[in-house]
């Protein structure tokens, strides 16, 4: 099974690969190198993370200290920089992250499977939103905030990841209707979890919070979606599964 969901990682890569050099093929050079930069980034990540998941799902369960603890370093580093300014936003923020963080921990411990459905309608609806984003978005969503981000890439992006949770059925032994909505609740986490770190970085005026991960934004850019939807898996499951 493990096989099987691989090759359809990598032939929705392949996918991308023909949809970004069609994007690509006539922006400038500079332009185009920075997006296939983010994609390469990105192939590598998902692999790094699908592999630590499927061999040793301990092996996740760090690399979610990692991802929560540099991101509330990024956080942090925002508000130091801006001279401690917005102390109320900053603080609700922290809170609002260490609950989320919270979940992404305890999203690390149940079982591999689930954690492998969960990651990759993220990764899933995460990549084919900018894809589709990038062909046929031509409305934006909320301008000021993510600026990239447009009704045609959160619904081309949501129907991808919405399909292949059917797909990626046989990981989870739940039945069609928690199947439905835990999907749902993904996508809309997902789709949240993006816009608030995109906010926090506008409410400090910056772009960016760094340019660790090449081509991405920093480590609450690239998994901001997962932190959110980690949460969400680990308040369903308490809520109507368990």
């Amino acid at each position: 099974m493990i096989k099987t969901i691989y090759i359809i990682i990598l032939s929705y890569f392949v996918l991308g690969a023909v949809a970004f050099y069609f994007i690509n093929r006539h922006k400038e050079p500079e332009v185009a190198k920075a997006s296939y930069t983010k994609f390469a980034s990105y192939f590598v990540i998902i692999n790094l993370l699908f592999f630590s998941i499927v061999v040793d799902s301990t092996y996740f369960r760090y690399l979610t200290l990692l991802i929560v603890g540099v991101g509330c370093i990024e956080l942090i580093r925002l508000f130091v920089k801006s001279r401690y300014q917005q102390k109320g936003f900053f603080f609700t923020s922290v809170i609002i992250y260490a609950l989320l963080a919270v979940g992404l921990f305890e999203f690390s411990g149940i079982s591999k499977e689930e954690i492998l459905f969960a990651f990759l309608i993220l990764s899933i609806f995460d990549s084919f939103s900018q894809i589709t984003g990038q062909l046929w978005g031509a409305t934006k969503i909320m301008p000021t905030i993510s600026p990239n981000k447009t009704l045609g890439g959160v619904v081309g992006g949501g129907l991808i990841a919405f399909g292949s949770a059917f797909l990626l059925k046989p990981l989870v032994p739940y039945n069609m209707v928690h199947l439905i909505i835990l999907t749902i609740g993904l996508l809309f986490f997902s789709f949240w979890g993006d816009l608030g770190a995109s906010f926090y970085k506008r409410k400090y005026h910056v772009k960016d919070y760094n340019n660790l991960i090449p081509g991405h934004g920093g480590f609450l850019d690239r998994f901001d979606s997962l932190i959110a939807g980690g949460a969400w898996v680990i308040i369903y499951i308490n809520l109507f599964i368990l």
